[in-house]
């Protein structure tokens, strides 16, 4: 489904990522997990076509290393920055559907797609008038969700999603995407976390990202899941 060969990427004369090769399939959710800086938003971003990299990228078995980044959301991929981006004059709904418009989605096909939205994230329709510089910095991160899954029907890319969320909404926005796995069980996602206990209930694998290498890891049973406070493994 996704697949990287030897993939460098230099930024500032630095290689942030070295020679990094996976392969993750469809349906796969994977926790792309890292310390601050270690390669895990350059990872998402040379998928988006954000990054000047070597080495291969393949999507469903395409090349698409060299395809202009205004191209990659029509393959299906949606993406959720971590400082979520929003366009603040704009209202939640007009926010949400903007990659519909770019992509030039039928008015039909933007409609269903509107409505998977808002099936996984209900809260939005409620919000959706309302302009999108007057929500609080949590639910910016659902209207940024909104906004990637309104293109993102193969790949969904989130960046950082539970950072800075307090507890309930962190668990909201963990059931938002178990909402989404149950809805759309083909759809891969990849979300970069420093917290693995997180991401443990919900991913099937974990890419390690440590000095711009990556290896496969583990979701220890033993992370603290701050999701769930109840946990033997949450402290105090």
């Amino acid at each position: 489904m996704l697949e990287f060969r030897d993939v460098t990427v230099t930024l500032g004369g630095v290689r942030v990522l070295r020679d990094v090769s996976f392969l993750i399939n469809t349906s796969d959710t994977v926790a792309l997990i890292g310390a601050n800086g270690a390669g895990k938003t350059t990872t998402l971003r040379s998928i988006m076509g954000f990054t000047h990299m070597t080495g291969e990228i393949r999507f469903l078995r395409e090349d698409i290393t060299k395809l202009p980044p205004a191209k990659r959301p029509g393959l299906g991929i949606g993406y959720a920055a971590e400082d979520r981006r929003l366009f603040s004059a704009f209202t939640v709904e007009e926010n949400i559907l903007m990659p519909a418009q770019v992509a030039r989605l039928t008015a039909q096909e933007t409609t269903r797609r509107l409505g998977r939205v808002y099936t996984i994230l209900p809260e939005l329709k409620e919000m959706a008038g309302r302009p999108a510089g007057s929500v609080s910095g949590g639910q910016g991160k659902m209207v940024a969700l909104g906004r990637a899954l309104m293109i993102g029907t193969r790949l969904i890319m989130l960046d950082e999603p539970f950072q800075g969320l307090a507890p309930a909404l962190a668990r909201r926005y963990a059931e938002a995407l178990r909402t989404l796995r149950d809805h759309d069980p083909d759809v891969t996602l990849i979300i970069t976390e420093s917290n693995p206990g997180l991401l443990r209930r919900f991913a099937d694998r974990a890419l390690v990202v440590e000095r711009g290498e990556m290896r496969e890891g583990s979701l220890a049973e033993d992370a603290p899941d701050p999701l769930h406070p109840a946990s033997p493994a949450t402290t105090p």
